[in-house]
C-alpha cells in the first residue's frame, strides 16, 4: 500500500549472492494463459482482503477497511456485518482493519484473528474474537494478544495467516515516514519491520514457538523474519509449504521474497536488492535476496502481494506466483524464474485472497471483489 500502499520492469537478469533474479518476458511471449476479472461483489467500502472460514460453507469473508468483515455468499453481498469494529478502528491513508486470519479449526471453535489500527493512538493491535451461535454473525467482544506502538501512520504491513505449522503469522511493517529513519528494519529487539510467529493455542496470551529463531535470546523471541519494510501482504503455497511475501518498496523498487526462519531481507540496506543505505559498498554478505524485484516505471510503484495458484479453474498458471501493482492495477505471475503480464485492469489492486478450492480473487480498494477466470473467445 502506499496511501493505501506505494515498483515493475526493465530488469535484466543477475547474479547476485547466488540468487538469480527474475526477469521480465516481452508482450512477444506466449502469455500462460488470459484471465478475466470476474465481479463477484460490488459496494464495499475500501475493501483490503478477502478470504475464506476453512469451514466449507462456500462463504468469502471480506474485511472493509473502516473496521467491517462483510460476507459474500453465492455472488451476494450480506446487508449486515459479519463483524464491525469501527468505533475501534483509526481509518485514515495506511490504517484501518487490515487483516483476517481464521483458525484451523474454525469450524469446531468459532476462533478468528484480526490486525487492525486502534482508534485512541494509533497502535498496531492483533486480537482474537469468536463466532457466536448464528454463524453469520461474531461476537464483538475481543481478546487482544498483542499491541504494538507506531511511530507514524504508514507501513502498518497488516497481514495474519496461519501457516501449515499451525502458528499464526503476523507482517509488520518498519513503522513509517521514509526510509525507515529509525532502523528498526533491522534492530531485532524491535517488533517492527518484521514477521512475527506465535502459538495462540498455548500460553497466555501467546507461547513463542521453540524454534523461533530468537526464541532463546538474540532479539524479540516472536520474530521469524526481518528487513522488511512494508510486507502488506504474504502467503502460504497450498502445496509446498513456502511463504511467499511482497514487501513494498522506497521511492524505486518493489520485491518479492521466498521467506525463511531467521532470513535478513535486507531493508533498510537494500531496496530490492540495491543498496540503499549507503547507497554504494553496502554490505549484504548475511542479507537474502528476493527472487524478483521491479522498478518504478510505466505508472507501477506499490507491489500487491498474492498466492500460488493451486486451483484447477487456470490450469496453465498452476504453480505460478500471481501479484499485482497497486497504482498501474496490472496482474502478474512468476514461474520458471519469468515475471509476465497477465491481465491490465483499472482497479487499484489492494490485495488478492483465495477460496478454500484455492482459487483466486482480486480485491478493488473502490470497493470490488473479482475471480480470475480463464477467457472464453
Amino acid at each position: 500500500m502506499r496511501v493505501l500502499l506505494v515498483g515493475l520492469l526493465g530488469i535484466v537478469g543477475l547474479h547476485v549472492s547466488g540468487v538469480e533474479l527474475s526477469t521480465f518476458v516481452s508482450a512477444a511471449q506466449p502469455i500462460p494463459a488470459v484471465v478475466l476479472n470476474v465481479l463477484v461483489a460490488e459496494g464495499l467500502e475500501h475493501p483490503v482482503y478477502v478470504t475464506h472460514a476453512g469451514d466449507g460453507s462456500s462463504r468469502l469473508f471480506v474485511v472493509e477497511q473502516p473496521g467491517r468483515i462483510r460476507i459474500v455468499k453465492e455472488g451476494r453481498l450480506s446487508a449486515s456485518s459479519f463483524l464491525d469494529i469501527t468505533d475501534r478502528v483509526r481509518h485514515a491513508g495506511e490504517q484501518g482493519l487490515l487483516g483476517l486470519a481464521f483458525h484451523p479449526a474454525y469450524a469446531k471453535n468459532g476462533r478468528f484473528f484480526v490486525n487492525y489500527v486502534r482508534r485512541s493512538d494509533g497502535a498496531t493491535v492483533i486480537a482474537e474474537f469468536r463466532a457466536s451461535s448464528n454463524p453469520n454473525v461474531a461476537q464483538p467482544n475481543e481478546k487482544q494478544l498483542l499491541t504494538v506502538a507506531q511511530p507514524y501512520p504508514n507501513h502498518k504491513g497488516g497481514m495474519v495467516e496461519f501457516g501449515p505449522d499451525g502458528f499464526l503469522y503476523i507482517a509488520l511493517g518498519d513503522g513509517g515516514s521514509a526510509g525507515d529513519p529509525g532502523n528498526r528494519g533491522q534492530n531485532r529487539n524491535e517488533l517492527l519491520g518484521k514477521l512475527l510467529r506465535i502459538d495462540v493455542d498455548q500460553g497466555a496470551p501467546y507461547a513463542i514457538p521453540k524454534d523461533n529463531p530468537f526464541a532463546a535470546g538474540g532479539g524479540r523471541p516472536e520474530i521469524f523474519a526481518y528487513g522488511l519494510r512494508n510486507p502488506w501482504r504474504f502467503s502460504f503455497d497450498r502445496q509446498t509449504g513456502e511463504l511467499w511475501a511482497a514487501d513494498v518498496g522506497q521511492n524505486e523498487w518493489e520485491e518479492i521474497d521466498i521467506v525463511k526462519r531467521g532470513g535478513n531481507y535486507g531493508w533498510r540496506v537494500m531496496e530490492g536488492d540495491h543498496c540503499f543505505l549507503p547507497r554504494d559498498g553496502c554490505a549484504r554478505d548475511s542479507l537474502i535476496s528476493p527472487v524478483a524485484e521491479y522498478g518504478h516505471d510505466k505508472g507501477r510503484c506499490s507491489i500487491t502481494g498474492g498466492y500460488v495458484y493451486r486451483g484447477s479453474r487456470l490450469p496453465a498458471l498452476r504453480g505460478a506466483y500471481l501479484y499485482g501493482d497497486f497504482c498501474s492495477g496490472e496482474i502478474f505471475s512468476l514461474a520458471g524464474g519469468r515475471q509476465q503480464l497477465l491481465l491490465k485492469t483499472s482497479l487499484e489492486i489492494a490485495s488478492f485472497g483465495q477460496d478454500q478450492d484455492g482459487e483466486l480473487y482480486v480485491v478493488g480498494h473502490g470497493g470490488t471483489i473479482h475471480r480470475l477466470v480463464e477467457a472464453r473467445h
